[in-house]
């Protein structure tokens, strides 16, 4: 088998990391890396053993497939680039910045017959497929993610930022289209919301509450999902799984047999995980994990987000 020829466009702090599992993988070639600084790209590249570039399409003709790492506002740009030429992409999130870029970039990719990925990271955490084997139909969902305050990011607000990610996978296990949405947020640290909450009603009649916050004194990032004689906790920092199960029969007259079972999954390298994935959907030619419609979907939810906020503003 051919090596897989790949590079990484921005390598900040995210994009130094693409680089490093790429260079690790078997049967890939990192040729080479792009960021606009050429220090930062000689940095990188001289620790991955790659080229070094600071004009990505200087890399065209050269690569099967890329990561784009860039701010978000560059997604669209540089995606369609690659994507125009043939050329498999992977794509941090959120997608792009609005929903029609979002769309030409999911068309392009279908009509080239391209894997278009978009990075939600938190998907290929072993607490997701561990919870998976036992989620049937979710009731209502609360989610907490929390962070200190760090500079990276703050090109978008604190719900494309950080909420992104539960919005997804929240979507993802519902499975149902979102009907309402009423939501809250306040600019603390910059110009944007850095603390929001959304309760977000889909229409099979699951309830999402979800907080995001990037000025907390401590990181957090849990989900409790309720159904239907059961609920789970979801740690996805420390990954742990509870599950608290109605069993049969009675401990006492009126109190049910309540089981309760935790997983503590280990150590693991999610973004490994993620650009493995993506290796292998270029290979045998089927749909990523993540795939650009899916990225869509959590974009057009958070930007419904936004547009609640929005209508608080004096």
């Amino acid at each position: 088998m051919s090596s897989l020829r790949t590079a990484v466009i921005g390598v900040g702090y995210l994009g130094n990391f693409h680089a490093q599992k790429y260079a690790a993988l078997e049967g890939v070639e990192l040729v080479g890396v792009v960021d606009a600084s050429p220090d930062r790209a000689a940095e990188v590249a001289a620790a991955c053993g790659c080229g070094s570039f600071t004009d990505y399409r200087d890399l065209i003709g050269k690569v099967d497939a890329v990561s784009v790492v860039v701010p978000t506002q560059y997604h669209y740009e540089v995606a369609r680039e690659f994507l125009a030429v043939g050329v498999h992409v992977l794509i941090e999130k959120p997608i792009t910045v609005t929903i029609e870029q979002a769309d030409e970039l999911i068309a392009l990719a279908d009509t080239n017959r391209l894997v278009f990925q978009v990075g939600h990271l938190e998907r290929f955490n072993p607490v997701m497929m561990a919870a998976e084997e036992v989620l049937n139909e979710p009731l209502f969902v609360e989610s907490v993610r929390i962070a200190p305050f760090k500079p990276r990011g703050t090109d978008v607000n604190v719900v494309l930022d950080l909420m992104i990610h539960d919005i997804e996978i929240i979507q993802h296990l519902v499975k149902s289209p979102v009907a309402r949405i009423d939501a809250v947020g306040a600019p603390v640290f910059t110009g944007e919301e850095d603390i929001a909450n959304a309760r977000i009603a889909f229409e099979n009649g699951c309830v999402a509450n979800v907080t995001a916050s990037r000025i907390s004194l401590k990181s957090e990032r849990k989900m409790r999902i309720f159904q239907r004689d059961a609920y789970l906790t979801l740690d996805f920092q420390n990954k742990k799984v509870l599950v608290a199960k109605k069993g049969a029969g009675e401990l006492l007259p009126g109190v049910p047999n309540v089981q309760v079972t935790e997983q503590e999954l280990g150590q693991s390298d999610p973004l490994l995980s993620e650009i493995s994935s993506f290796v292998e959907a270029i290979r045998q030619g089927k749909q990523p994990q993540v795939s650009g419609r899916d990225g869509r979907m959590a974009l057009e939810t958070a930007l419904k987000i936004n547009q609640s906020l929005n209508r608080l503003q004096p």
